[in-house]
């Protein structure tokens, strides 16, 4: 065996190395992100001396009594507590001491965070002189009008009685609205029937990084409407470690932001190769939002690649209010369909006409595939290999649609060499941050990828350039 360059794992939960022992014939490339070196903290707080589009927050915030801050929830992998002790200095300049600050953890519809795992977001500082409030997408809530595209805006009422209201939030990939972050940190403070009037009024990016769409538009007009003029945008490396701050006006500084994930976090498609691995930190916390964010490079395996998806789930199945995931009641999908037919008919009738006809290609193929062998390498769409480093058997749901649980390493080996039919000498890819990687057709190979036979390069290289506003 051969050791493979050591990934991470169990965002929030220790942030562990996770050192994966390879066969010694397998060509692994691992397409590390292009970040720049980790932040210091000095640096971090020069950030929030040049925002884009605004004056620094201790000018924002003078005369001003009631400050709100949101940050998202442990779901997603910011590291709030590095950047809040830098606003809460720029707030005391304004004269408006730690006591006075609330700041609100942005759950949209996922589940309440324990206290610990605020502390863990908001870190020390914060969490021991703040008003730290959770938001509740069922109550508390306050309508404050429509978005021209119809969007019912029902907020939580904390932000109505704030005087200044700042964001700190990350940029990462996200299917519906090209990236998240900037003004989707509004979405995390809304009623959930706001949120589902956005996430079922306008049609799906299926993946795009496009984040010129009408999704973000409405998110831009609610972020306007409620007073989400300033906020933060941080960007991790493949350990979570800050890379980059951008602060500034909410909607200026977000295409700079987008701008850099889409050149530090470029990654090619995995095209030929025999074994696909894709880690699912640094938002691995649960079954729902791992399988949400990390199987992106899964989708684009070649038939009969072996498919092997890494998640810590500290947090066991997890939960999201809309979308479910292994523990959905009975009532969820017709719900989600009645929802979707209410809102785009036509695009619903069209996806279910697709989905019936995929259904019968894969009876037929299956019945085919009962009477006739296929040689290795030939095989259709294989389960996705679920590894969950540190879990125990029967600490997860056993009956996972399209994946299949494996609580060793040494297992996984196990299956991938039965699915490959016994051959050792495999074309493997990995990607040790799916949920941050932006992956196209057209990159090709650089220095980002990392062979077997080359050893690992230092992915934190500083290699930080001007942000595109593309």
């Amino acid at each position: 065996m051969a050791r493979c360059e050591s990934l991470t794992t169990a965002a929030w939960y220790g942030d562990e190395p996770l050192p994966l022992e390879v066969p010694k014939r397998w060509r692994v490339t691992t397409w590390w992100p292009h970040t720049p070196a980790p932040l210091s903290d000095g640096e971090i707080a020069a950030a929030f001396e040049r925002p884009i589009g605004q004056a620094p927050i201790r000018e924002l915030a003078r005369g001003r009594s009631r400050p709100l801050v949101i940050v998202d929830d442990l779901t997603r992998p910011t590291p709030a507590g590095r950047v809040l002790p830098v606003v809460l200095r720029h707030l005391a300049d304004a004269g408006i001491p730690a006591e006075a600050v609330r700041i609100l953890v942005g759950t949209g519809t996922h589940e309440p965070p324990s206290k610990d795992a605020i502390f863990k977001k908001v870190g020390p500082e914060a969490a021991s002189s703040c008003s730290l409030l959770v938001h509740d997408h069922t109550r508390s809530l306050t309508r404050i009008g429509r978005t021209s595209f119809g969007t019912p805006v029902v907020v939580n009422r904390e932000v109505l009685t704030s005087d200044l209201l700042i964001g700190v939030g990350g940029v990462y990939p996200q299917h519906t609205t090209g990236f998240g972050g900037g003004s989707k940190l509004a979405l995390s403070i809304l009623g959930k029937r706001s949120i589902i009037s956005l996430h079922y009024g306008h049609p799906s990016m299926e993946g795009s990084y496009e984040v010129r769409n009408d999704f973000r538009r409405d998110l831009d007009e609610i972020s306007r409407m409620i007073g989400l003029a300033t906020s933060a945008s941080l960007h991790v490396d493949a350990s979570r470690r800050v890379v980059r701050v951008t602060t500034g006006d909410t909607l200026r500084h977000y295409q700079q932001a987008v701008g850099f994930s889409l050149r530090a976090y470029q990654a090619p498609l995995p095209s030929g190769a025999d074994v696909v691995v894709s880690n699912a930190y640094p938002i691995d916390v649960s079954l729902t939002f791992m399988r949400s964010k990390g199987i992106t490079p899964l989708l684009h395996a070649k038939p009969g690649a072996s498919r092997v998806l890494l998640s810590a789930c500290s947090e066991g199945v997890g939960h999201h209010g809309l979308f479910p995931f292994a523990n959905g009641t009975r009532f969820q999908r017709p719900a989600h369909l009645a929802r979707k037919v209410r809102v785009q008919p036509r695009a619903a009738a069209a996806k279910a006409g697709g989905l019936a006809v995929r259904r019968v290609r894969a009876a037929v193929s299956e019945r085919r595939a009962g009477t006739a062998s296929k040689p290795a390498g030939q095989a259709g769409v294989r389960p996705i290999l679920l590894y969950v480093p540190g879990q125990r058997p029967g600490s997860l749901p056993a009956d996972l649609p399209g994946m299949t649980l494996v609580y060793k390493w040494e297992d996984v080996l196990a299956r991938i060499a039965d699915e490959q039919g016994g051959r050792d000498a495999l074309e493997v890819v990995v990607y040790p941050c799916a949920p941050l990687q932006v992956l196209d057709g057209t990159a090709g190979a650089s220095d980002r990828a990392v062979t077997a036979s080359t050893g690992p390069t230092d992915p934190s290289e500083d290699t930080d350039t001007p942000c595109s506003s593309s």
